[in-house]
């Protein structure tokens, strides 16, 4: 999708919102097309992306995009919410933080993220991402 008429802003909320509706969506095993959502999903990040997820785990894409295929419709009543997103921005760079719920039945599982992305004209792309366990 294009975005130049997006603000930076808008471009890394939209990101961090449509990955976690896609990433639901994957969880529970919802989509027509498995192909186009894998596609989708790791369309967003960078291929130097990062991450430190709440366990302290470093992640790269590769290995994110290995493991997705192995939680493909293995949590099919997960809910995910994401909230309390705030942006800040340079003219390459967006630094943003967000609070992810994920209810999994009786589970419920909160952490605060962090995440850095890289801005061109079309997108915001996932840079680094780093998640504490509230």
């Amino acid at each position: 999708m294009i975005h130049l008429n997006m603000n930076s802003t808008e471009k890394i909320t939209w990101e961090i919102v449509e990955f976690h509706k896609n990433i639901e969506k994957w969880f529970q095993g919802k989509t027509e097309n498995r192909e186009a959502l894998y596609s989708k999903l790791l369309s967003g990040f960078s291929p130097e992306f990062k991450m430190i997820n709440g366990n302290g785990d470093a992640v790269t894409l590769s290995m994110l995009s290995e493991w997705l295929p192995s939680v493909f419709g293995k949590f099919p009543g997960r809910n995910i919410q994401v909230e309390n997103i705030e942006v800040n921005y340079s003219d390459d760079h967006g630094l943003a933080t967000y609070t992810e719920t994920q209810v999994t039945g009786e589970i419920t599982t909160q952490r605060t993220s962090s995440a850095i992305f890289l801005l061109n004209k079309e997108k915001a792309l996932w840079l680094h991402l780093i998640e504490s366990w509230i």
